[in-house]
C-alpha cells in the first residue's frame, strides 16, 4: 500500500479545484478553490448560507462534486477504491458542532471508538492511548461519565480527544465555539493552537465566531453565496476593501433598500 505521505506534493494537504456543487437545481458552490498546507490553520467563514458547511461535506467525502475535484493528501477523493479511502481517513479526526458523542456511551468509551473499528491494538494499549488524549484536552479522569454529565465546553473537548486518538494529520472542525461563553470559547482556541503547534497536524476549522477565527487561523477562506470572495492572512482580510467582506465583520447587512416606484414599474412592465 502507498504511503498516504508519499502523495503530497510540496506539503499541500487539502487541494479543492474549482468545486461545483447542486442541491436540486440550485448550485450552492460555484467554482470553489483552496488549499491547506501541512501544520496550517485554515479558517473557512462566511454568513449563513454562504455555503461553508456545505463546503466542509465535500471535503469530508460526504458527497460527490458535481464537477471540481476534492484531493485529500495529494488523492481524488472520488476516485479512491474503498480500501483507500479507509487509509485516508485514519489521518484524519472530525470535531463536530454539537460534539455528536454516543449518549449510550462513556466518555472513555466514544474516545476509544476510532481505535476499536481501524486498529488491532489490544485493549490495554487502546485504552491508554485513550487516556493520553484526554489528558491532552484536560479531561483525565472524566473517562467515566457520560456525555449528559458534561458540560457544552467538555463535550467539545471530548469530541476533540475522539479526533485526536488516532494521531490524524489532518483535522476539521465544525463551528468548535459555537454556544460557548466567551471564557470557554478562548479556552478552547488555546487548545487548537496548542495542538496544532504540537502536532503539526493541519486543520480546517469552519466557523462564523470572528474573534476565534482572528485568533486561530493562520489564512481565512471568506465565503458567500457559494463563491470565495478572498482568501489571506488575518491582516489580509482585516483590511480588505471588498464591501461584502467589510460588511461580514462589522456585520453589516448586505440588502438595499427598494424604492417603491421601481419596484412596482418592474412588477407591472417586467425587468430586462
Amino acid at each position: 500500500m502507498t504511503n498516504i505521505s508519499e502523495n503530497v506534493s510540496g506539503g499541500t494537504v487539502v487541494q479543492v479545484e474549482d468545486l461545483v456543487t447542486y442541491y436540486g437545481r440550485h448550485k450552492v458552490l460555484e467554482g470553489v478553490s483552496l488549499d491547506v498546507t501541512r501544520g496550517e490553520i485554515m479558517v473557512i467563514m462566511g454568513g449563513s448560507g454562504s455555503g461553508k458547511s456545505t463546503l466542509l461535506r465535500y471535503l469530508l467525502g460526504l458527497h460527490r462534486p458535481d464537477s471540481g475535484v476534492v484531493r485529500l493528501f495529494g488523492r481524488d477523493i472520488s476516485q479512491l477504491s474503498g480500501r483507500e479511502w479507509t487509509n485516508i481517513r485514519r489521518k484524519m479526526g472530525v470535531s463536530f458542532q454539537g460534539g455528536a458523542l454516543f449518549n449510550s456511551m462513556t466518555v472513555g468509551e466514544n474516545v476509544l471508538m476510532p481505535l476499536r473499528e481501524h486498529t488491532k491494538l489490544d485493549e490495554n494499549t487502546m485504552r491508554i492511548m485513550s487516556r493520553m488524549k484526554l489528558e491532552v484536552v484536560s479531561l483525565a479522569g472524566f473517562e467515566h461519565l457520560m456525555p449528559s454529565q458534561l458540560s457544552g465546553g467538555m463535550l467539545k473537548r471530548a469530541a476533540l480527544a475522539r479526533a485526536l486518538v488516532m494521531d490524524p494529520s489532518l483535522l476539521f472542525f465544525d463551528e468548535p465555539s459555537a454556544g460557548l461563553d466567551p471564557v470557554v470559547a478562548a479556552d478552547l482556541d488555546n487548545l487548537i493552537l496548542r495542538i496544532r503547534d504540537a502536532m503539526q497536524v493541519s486543520m480546517v476549522v469552519v466557523t462564523h465566531e470572528l474573534e476565534s477565527a482572528f485568533k486561530i487561523a493562520d489564512r481565512i477562506t471568506v465565503l458567500d453565496k457559494g463563491k470565495i470572495l478572498m482568501t489571506g492572512t488575518v491582516d489580509e482580510v482585516r483590511n480588505s476593501d471588498i464591501s461584502r467582506v467589510r460588511n461580514l465583520l462589522s456585520r453589516t447587512s448586505d440588502e438595499q433598500l427598494v424604492d417603491g416606484d421601481d419596484y412596482l414599474l418592474r412588477l407591472t412592465c417586467g425587468a430586462d
